[in-house]
């Protein structure tokens, strides 16, 4: 399934995987969690509990890759690489 055919289906978490002050100087998506990459694992639990499928982005989608890896490294399959923010954006908007 495609990242637009994840997004369309709903039941998705959009979770932001850049550090804060990357936030207050870039923006952010509303709908979407920060946490951190340094921060995946310590928080793995609370990402692993969210129902329906995890769509990682960051910058430039490189980090949100390596989120993707680790979390099918700990044998999820629900993930996706969203990318970087400007393109997750523009995916959005094509809703």
């Amino acid at each position: 399934m495609s990242l637009i055919e994840v997004l369309k289906a709903g039941n998705y978490h959009l979770i932001d995987v850049r550090e804060p002050m990357e936030l207050e100087m870039d923006g952010n998506i509303e709908e979407a969690q920060n946490i951190p990459l340094g921060e995946l694992e310590d928080r793995k639990q609370e990402i692993t509990n969210l129902s329906g499928t995890k769509i990682f982005f960051c910058r430039s989608g490189n980090r949100s890759g390596k989120a993707v890896d680790y979390f099918k490294s700990e044998g999820m399959t629900d993930v996706y690489n969203g990318g970087g923010y400007e393109e997750m954006k523009a995916t959005l908007e094509q809703l």
